[in-house]
């Protein structure tokens, strides 16, 4: 069966549940982990609100509680049991129907872990078997019995899939699944499977029907979006050229031009994979922020190798020094591992080094954290958790002087606002975000939401930026 045909059968499955929920079904959605996850949960709630479910956000009035797990770390785990321990009484007494999916569910020792301690659990569904959902749903209404679909296969591109967008000013678009990298902390590539591209007609077009709807902004998603059809040239596997797109680069290039888009994001590129072309893309198409996401992950050369990314110290400052001569306004954020197994004194020092020479507008900091079935997980030189927490405070503590030090440049210029709505610690105000996604509160009227504003900057608090309008 192709992909099409499998989206025509499970639109026969969601008739099929949606007469059966003739008395306003209600369910629950629990999302942990990045925005890929949070992408695939706009898509769980658009197959069930075709099948007649309304979202709630009580678990205790819940019909049915879905949850789409991540496990990038290991306190994602205990969020899933402590929550699971709570739903045990709630569905004795209700009959509520409990779903777990994601990446979580690609891990054995954990479906089995959940077999064994919480059998009342009805659906398991992995990554690759998401699009089954309405089916599988289907058959455990039906049949009253308890259902687990999770293939370790590599799974398919499936286009069609209903989607209930979060927002409606801003979207993200997955342009391809799967990792190829095998960072050696890194569990993704195990529970997305490889890489793989969707075809550039199915990404501008999904673009395209964004932008009809109203959507300004849109951020591509991919787990290294400047690889985006690069494995598929390698291997000579088939795709269809649309509108001279062959490449991340020219993906950019052909979005940019996309009328009523006016801001384009992307996350997360790798900085072995970060090409002049994609450099020359940025610099040139005004709707793609000057805000790179360009993850280090560590500064020591030593880690690096140790973590698998392919490149060095050295490397990196050459690639940030390339994109500042190239890209004008640049601003660059990060994410940083801290405690990798093997880690010294010294190469902890490289990190700071490296985040004191770039100053980044935003760094998102983790203690390392076990995976099982990752190298890192077999490592025999693994930090101990007092160092980890000692080095992360280190961190935290510089990182916050750069960035109060970067928000001060911000006063009294002129920033481009796209105006998100209410500020949601003030009604008062209304709340949007720079180019370089920095977050700026400022009073205006309610009419001003969804428009793009010249806005100025009048004071600096280290997690957000005050503003006024420019008359």
């Amino acid at each position: 069966m192709d992909t099409k045909q499998e989206i025509e059968l499970q639109k026969e499955y969601i008739e099929k549940i949606k007469k059966i929920n003739l008395d306003n079904q209600k369910y629950a959605i629990f999302t942990m982990g990045c925005q890929l996850n949070e992408n695939d949960s706009e898509k769980i709630c658009g197959m069930l609100e075709e099948m007649g479910y309304t979202l709630t956000e009580n678990f205790k009035e819940a019909n049915l509680v879905i949850f789409n797990t991540c496990c990038v770390r290991e306190n994602a785990e205990d969020k899933l049991f402590g929550k699971l321990g709570e739903l045990k009484k709630i569905k004795e007494e209700n009959g509520t129907i409990i779903a777990i999916g994601g990446c979580m569910m690609q891990e054995k020792h954990i479906t089995e872990k959940i077999k064994e301690s919480y059998p009342f659990v009805d659906l398991l569904f992995g990554t690759h078997t998401l699009h089954k959902l309405p089916q599988d749903l289907y058959l455990v209404i039906n049949r009253k019995q308890k259902e687990e679909d999770i293939i370790n296969i590599e799974g398919k591109i499936y286009e069609g899939l209903p989607i209930k967008r979060t927002s409606n000013l801003q979207a993200s678009v997955t342009i391809m699944n799967g990792c190829n990298n095998f960072c050696s902390y890194c569990i993704v590539p195990y529970v997305r499977g490889r890489e793989r591209s969707r075809q550039p007609k199915e990404i501008i077009k999904e673009v395209q029907e964004l932008a009809k709807a109203g959507y300004k902004e849109i951020t591509l998603l991919g787990q290294n979006v400047n690889s985006y059809l690069r494995v598929e040239k390698e291997k000579k596997i088939p795709f269809e050229e649309y509108q001279g797109i062959n490449s991340f680069a020219t993906l950019l290039k052909a979005i940019n031009e996309i009328e009523g888009i006016e801001r384009i994001r992307f996350i997360s590129p790798h900085p072995k994979d970060f090409t002049d072309d994609v450099i020359e893309a940025i610099t040139k198409c005004d709707k793609v922020c000057k805000l790179v996401h360009l993850p280090l992950q560590a500064g020591s050369t030593k880690v690096l190798k140790d973590m698998n990314r392919k490149y060095t110290k050295e490397q990196y400052l050459e690639l940030v020094e390339k994109m500042r001569k190239n890209i004008p306004n640049l601003t660059l954020s990060t994410d940083i591992i801290v405690g990798f197994p093997g880690e010294t004194e010294e190469d902890f020092e490289d990190t700071l080094d490296v985040v004191q020479k770039v100053g980044y507008e935003q760094v998102y900091m983790f203690i390392y954290s076990r995976r099982i079935g990752t190298p890192g997980d077999k490592m025999q030189n693994q930090i101990p958790e007092e160092i980890k927490h000692t080095r992360f405070d280190r961190l935290k503590e510089i990182v916050e002087s750069k960035i109060a030090e970067n928000n001060e440049k911000y006063i009294g210029t002129t920033q481009k606002i796209l105006v998100e709505g209410k500020s949601k610690n003030n009604e008062n105000t209304l709340t949007g975000r720079t180019d370089s996604n920095k977050v700026v509160i400022f009073e205006g009227e309610n009419d001003l939401i969804g428009k793009m504003l010249n806005i100025k900057i009048v004071e600096e608090h280290m997690w957000y930026l005050k503003g006024e309008v420019v008359k």
